[in-house]
């Protein structure tokens, strides 16, 4: 049976994509699971099992991780549009970003959601350590120093304090989830903020690889 060019390609693709779900991750952006906000152990043992773990394992974590993932580091966690982490004068001025293996995504916590920003790996631009490019997800914390007033030092403070609030969300959330992390930050900045096309007003304050632990 003779089929037409377009049906013999259609097809094509169908098995291409269907095989390799990953080849067409980047180029949509990835809507999130409701986060599951009943689960977890007892705060106390989160802060018991809270550690900086280098061991990770390579393998992609599911989508609902994911979600409670970023919904611990900048969620929307009330009517009002506050979130589950503090900012100064509530500015909300951090972005959380995710690199991944296929590409760089931004955190919107509005859509719950994981925005496409850039197709590719830019995982080992994330930290000097190997770990990086290991670590299924590179969470980046990034500061817009435009939202916090016009003191230099004000800008420099609230930044970094921001990043320190969600880092410690995700540290206690992985105890809680089984999950290895930790926050980086010997990491080389400038060639970051160039290689996520960041302008000038954003700067990179922190990263945190996430992933299961290594077996």
């Amino acid at each position: 049976m003779h089929l037409p060019k377009r049906t013999v390609l259609g097809f094509l693709l169908t098995v291409v994509i269907g095989a390799s779900p990953a080849l067409c991750a980047a180029e949509k952006n990835i809507k999130l699971p409701p986060p599951d906000k009943t689960g977890g152990k007892p705060l106390m043992q989160c802060f018991t099992e809270r550690k900086s773990e280098r061991k990770f394992d390579a393998k992609p974590l599911p989508a609902q991780l994911l979600s409670n993932l970023f919904y611990a580091a900048d969620g929307i966690s009330r009517p009002d549009g506050r979130k589950t982490v503090p900012t100064a004068r509530n500015l909300q001025s951090q972005d959380v970003y995710a690199a991944m293996a296929d590409g760089l995504y931004l955190y919107n916590p509005k859509n719950h959601s994981l925005d496409l920003v850039k197709s590719g790996d830019i995982r080992e631009k994330c930290g000097k350590q190997a770990i990086h490019k290991i670590a299924p997800v590179v969470l980046i914390y990034v500061g817009d120093v435009s939202r916090i007033g016009k003191n230099a030092a004000e800008k420099v403070f609230y930044a970094a304090n921001h990043a320190g609030y969600a880092s410690q969300n995700v540290y206690l959330y992985c105890a809680s989830a089984g999950l290895s992390t930790v926050v980086c930050g010997l990491v080389d900045k400038p060639a970051l903020e160039k290689a996520m096309g960041l302008p000038n007003t954003k700067r990179v304050q922190l990263t945190q690889p996430v992933a299961y632990p290594a077996k």
